[in-house]
């Protein structure tokens, strides 16, 4: 897992066990406080890029880069 995903992960489930065992549940309120950590952190990332015309590939691959992930 990438090490901001992680991050992401361990903030959404602030005061828990930080346990990331495949077994571990998740609560509905968790996944939901984790996808918005990741959209903002990606409109923080679109927010900070210094051009402000850019093309939709550039966005790709600057939050593909960002997160550490492929894209097709």
């Amino acid at each position: 897992m990438n090490e901001r995903i992680r991050q992401l992960l361990n903030e959404a489930t602030v005061g828990l066990e930080p346990d990331l065992s495949p077994q571990r549940t998740v609560t509905l309120n968790e996944l939901e406080k984790f996808a918005e950590l990741i959209v903002r952190e990606c409109i923080n990332v679109i927010a900070e890029s210094r051009e402000v015309r850019q093309t939709a590939y550039y966005y790709r691959n600057r939050l593909a880069e960002h997160f550490g992930v492929t894209h097709d």
